[in-house]
């Protein structure tokens, strides 16, 4: 389970890293050139698109990276950026799969036993 939250988490980091450098280039460029109404407008939760598009990912890659060996800390740091990513973008057609690739790696992390030890996560 380990593995496959690092995989998962990987992958929604990137998917999420993406998305992050588009909805912040979108935002930036609506600020500099101005809005097209019906076409190009400012969302109303400017600075949390902002501030997620970099943060979610570096938190789901770095949880991804901390699963295999220490997969409470990776799993915290997947389910943030997973819900920090759905609080900045919610669910529509490009946001849905970063986020559900980290809150299915957060909870593959954080249910992972290390098999080798009597506790879990430590």
């Amino acid at each position: 389970m380990r593995n496959a939250a690092a995989a998962l988490g990987l992958i929604g980091g990137l998917l999420a890293l993406l998305m992050g450098l588009v909805s912040f280039g979108y935002t930036e460029a609506i600020y500099r050139w101005g809005e097209v109404p019906d076409f190009a407008e400012m969302p109303a939760n400017v600075d949390a698109i902002r501030a997620m598009s970099v943060i979610a990912p570096l938190l789901a890659i770095a949880g991804a990276a901390m699963a295999p060996t220490r997969a409470l800390w990776g799993g915290i740091a997947l389910a943030v950026a997973a819900g920090g990513l759905y609080w900045a973008f919610g669910i529509g057609f490009f946001s849905i799969f970063p986020v559900t690739m980290c809150g299915l790696a957060a909870i593959l992390a954080l249910a992972a036993g290390r098999p080798d030890a009597p506790k879990r996560h430590f």
